[in-house]
C-alpha cells in the first residue's frame, strides 16, 4: 500500500506547505472568475472526498455524494490545516490494508447516482488525481491573485513534463 500512500501523502504535504504560507484573506478570496471559488473551497472539497473514503471503508460502501461541506474549512486556514492533518493521519492508518479490497462507490455522474465497484487502491488513486486537479485550480487562483506558490510542482500531475527554459 505504501506505493499508493506515499505519493498521496507527498501531494498533501504540498498543500500543507501552501496553507502555511497563505494569508486568511487569500485563502477565502472568491473574486477570481470564471468560477469564483476560493482556495478554501477547493481544499475543503479535496479533503471531503478523502473523508468519504474513510467514512465508508468499514462498511465497504463509499458515498462520494455525502460530503460534509464544512464552510468553516473553506474560510479558516486553521480549520483547513486541522482537517488536512486529520486526513493525513487517517491515510497513514490504511498502510496495512490491501489495495485490492473491493468497495462499492456511489457517485453522481450528472444524471443521478450510480454505484460501481472499486478497489481501495483505485478509490485512493481517484482521490489523489482529484486533489492534483483541484491543486491546479488553486494554482490558477493564486496566479490571478498574484500570490507566489512556495512549491513549483504544486498542482502538477507527476506525468506532466518538466518545463525547460
Amino acid at each position: 500500500m505504501n506505493s499508493i500512500l506515499l505519493p498521496i501523502l507527498d501531494n498533501l504535504q504540498r498543500g500543507e506547505t501552501l496553507l502555511s504560507h497563505l494569508e486568511q484573506a487569500q485563502f477565502s478570496d472568491k473574486s477570481v472568475g470564471p468560477y469564483y471559488s476560493s482556495i478554501g473551497g477547493h481544499f475543503r472539497h479535496i479533503l471531503d472526498v478523502f473523508a468519504c473514503i474513510f467514512i465508508g471503508l468499514d462498511d465497504g460502501l463509499i458515498d462520494l455524494t455525502a460530503r460534509e461541506r464544512n464552510e468553516l474549512v473553506e474560510t479558516n486556514t486553521g480549520s483547513a490545516l486541522t482537517y488536512l492533518e486529520r486526513t493525513v493521519n487517517q491515510l497513514k492508518t490504511l498502510e496495512n490494508l490491501s489495495p485490492t479490497t473491493l468497495l462499492a462507490v456511489v457517485d453522481d455522474l450528472g444524471q443521478g447516482q450510480v454505484t460501481v465497484e472499486y478497489t481501495l487502491g483505485s478509490a485512493l488513486c481517484q482521490a489523489h488525481s482529484h486533489a492534483i486537479h483541484h491543486f491546479a485550480c488553486i494554482g490558477y487562483v493564486l496566479e490571478q491573485l498574484e500570490v507566489n506558490i512556495p512549491d513549483s510542482r504544486f498542482g502538477y500531475n507527476p506525468t506532466t513534463p518538466e518545463m525547460t527554459g
